[in-house]
């Protein structure tokens, strides 16, 4: 690729606006969510107990790490 093609590539890539409207509307429900978490309580707590049950099932799969490595594979 010539460097004057990849020039015009970055320069349409910078001129498109094709998907900023979908990021723009993510940021938005982001933002939403983050109100909604900070000013509802119920929403809050409800939060809190899902990353707490995700931090318990993570740590409680982790395992100990003193295997032998004998398994057959298959």
């Amino acid at each position: 690729m010539s460097l004057k093609r990849i020039l015009l590539h970055c320069k349409q890539f910078i001129t498109r606006k094709d998907g900023a409207s979908g990021i723009e509307y993510a940021v938005i429900a982001a933002m939403v969510a983050v109100v909604l978490a900070g000013f509802v309580p119920g929403v809050s707590k409800n939060i809190t107990s899902v990353m707490n049950k995700i931090q318990t099932a993570i740590t409680a799969d982790s395992g100990t790490g003193t295997g032998t490595g004998t398994g057959t594979g298959g």
